[in-house]
């Protein structure tokens, strides 16, 4: 069964790093009740840098809950909450594996597409406050997917998810990931990712391998 275990939302903090500054909305909170889906994030959550989080094509990120359980022998003195990981929901049932670029899901009322993998930043190191953090959430391919809003809606912890379309190539998220790595080297299936509505840096650095 695949459903929603929280919804998390943050706004921008400023947070001292050294002997700088970093503003960052990875810190979410669970909220309570139904919560507004729209086009480019959840009610209450605000992304710090659009230019690189937030946008359309990365308006709800989701991670899967079942990872915790790996993160949980990575890390074991950090009290792991739902949300840790700066995900809009913390789901069940819902991995990288099973979801494929395109794939339409029903949750709450809202529609969300399936975009792309999440590619970690800086800021995940500033959450955890371990600067390997980056590089231990890489090299594990426990992504997290990102999701655009086809319709606005509403949804709230306990609501199921399900699947209401396919995506026009058979290509799961966890296949990006393995491709943009190098441990797939598949070209067919190189191609049908480039025929995929996949979005952000993920195509373009495909497409430049492809090419080269």
């Amino acid at each position: 069964m695949k459903r929603v275990l929280s919804v998390n939302v943050g706004s921008p903090t400023q947070v001292h790093v050294g002997n700088t500054t970093v503003l960052t909305s990875i810190f979410k909170s669970r909220v309570e009740g139904r919560v507004a889906v729209r086009r480019h994030n959840i009610d209450g959550d605000r992304q710090s840098d659009l230019t690189v989080h937030g946008g359309p094509y990365k308006a709800v990120y989701c991670y899967p809950r079942e990872h915790y359980s790996f993160w949980t022998g990575q890390l074991p003195d950090v009290n792991l909450l739902n949300g840790i990981f700066g995900e809009n929901l913390t789901t069940e049932g819902l991995t990288e594996n099973d979801v494929c670029i395109g794939d339409q899901f029903r949750v709450g009322s809202s529609l969300l597409q399936a975009t792309q993998p999440r590619m970690p930043c800086f800021k995940l190191g500033i959450r955890f406050g371990r600067p390997d953090m980056v590089k231990k959430f890489w090299t594990s391919g426990l992504s997290g997917i990102y999701f655009s809003v086809a319709e606005e809606g509403d949804v709230a912890a306990g609501d199921l998810i399900e699947r209401v379309a396919h995506g026009p190539e058979r290509i799961s998220v966890a296949d990006v990931v393995r491709l943009y790595r190098g441990d797939e080297k598949s070209s067919e299936l190189l191609e049908r990712a480039l025929r995929a509505p996949l979005f952000g840096s993920w195509k373009k650095e495909l497409q430049e391998r492809r090419d080269a």
